[in-house]
């Protein structure tokens, strides 16, 4: 008579490291479990207004109609593409964003980091600090209040140029109804509004720069200007990358409100972009899918943009978005 004994299954080292890695994940989120019911709101939040609303493309290939609902409404594939590029608005359109879009970026993107440059080379703390102060405070201006401080310098009637233009015995400019001068006052006072506010990034980057290397070139004797040449501005040169392509990713974004409040009727054929343009026929007119089709575009054409020029800043430096 023989004894048969059972043989007990041995796990696996496998399987031990990885119930063993469980339990360590398990320890983990019970110790952190605030932290993580912490980021949870902003997470829900994120679903629900960034990514929830995707959904809603698809009336952009249908003919949507609110007593339908989105399901219901009928398919009509590109047809409301067709009909965008097809129509006689659709290159003055695009000209009109690019247009201000490369303007501002041209000058919003240098403007900063030579201001920037400037900051770093004053000695003088509180003096430096007054101007940086003064510099940012319009950027906690309302666009509302900027486009009326805009009305007041160049309004025709009582605008401050105009009162002194007239005041020497010339005659008074319609800047405000202008084709030729509306991009001009659209940028610039974005610039005056926003560049102090992006000074503070590449400050903030030039304060990480160890002054030994200043100190070192100084011996050397090397000027300021080789200083801020070899040394700064390749230590915020990955700041620098990174806000030009995320400005870039954006070319085709224009600010709907700040547009629509200085457009008007003499203008309307150098100010009317791409989100004006939306609003009027989605909102003012009703055609919604026409509307998400033209949104949809302008989404598309930002991605490209973005995918390109980081594709181009990994060709040539080291620092891309992804």
């Amino acid at each position: 008579m023989t004894n048969a004994t059972a043989k007990v299954p041995v796990p696996s080292p496998t399987k031990i490291a990885k119930d063993k890695q469980r339990q360590m994940n398990r320890r983990y989120l019970k110790q952190h479990k605030s932290l993580y019911l912490m980021i949870l709101v902003p997470i829900i939040f994120t679903i629900i207004w960034n990514y929830w609303p995707m959904y809603g493309v698809i009336i952009a290939f249908k003919d949507y109609s609110p007593a339908m609902g989105i399901l219901g409404s009928p398919w009509v594939g590109f047809k409301h593409f067709t009909r965008f590029f097809q129509s006689y608005f659709f290159g003055n359109i695009i000209w009109n964003t690019l247009r201000i879009s490369i303007y501002s970026l041209l000058i919003s993107i240098p403007l900063p980091i030579i201001l920037a440059l400037m900051f770093n080379e004053i000695r003088v703390k509180w003096f430096k600090s007054t101007v940086q102060t003064i510099s940012y405070i319009p950027n906690f201006i309302s666009v509302v209040i900027i486009v009326g401080m805009v009305n007041f310098f160049f309004g025709t009637q009582n605008g401050v140029i105009n009162n002194v233009v007239t005041m020497f015995g010339g005659k008074a400019i319609d800047f405000l109804g202008s084709p030729g001068a509306f991009p001009h006052l659209y940028v610039w006072s974005g610039i005056w509004q926003g560049v102090g506010w992006g000074t503070l990034i590449y400050t903030a980057a030039m304060s990480g720069v160890p002054q030994d290397q200043y100190e070192a070139a100084y011996l050397e004797g090397a000027s300021r200007f080789q200083c801020i040449k070899n040394i700064t501005i390749p230590a915020i040169m990955p700041t620098i990358v990174i806000s030009a392509i995320l400005a870039t990713g954006g070319i085709m974004a224009v600010g709907f409100d700040k547009t629509y409040l200085m457009q008007n009727a003499s203008n309307l054929s150098t100010s009317e972009v791409l989100s004006t343009y939306v609003y009027k026929i989605g909102l003012v007119n009703g055609e919604y899918s026409f509307s998400a089709a033209v949104g949809l575009f302008n989404n598309i054409i930002n991605f490209i943009f973005l995918f390109i020029v980081n594709k181009f800043a990994q060709h040539v430096g080291d620092t891309s978005l992804w």
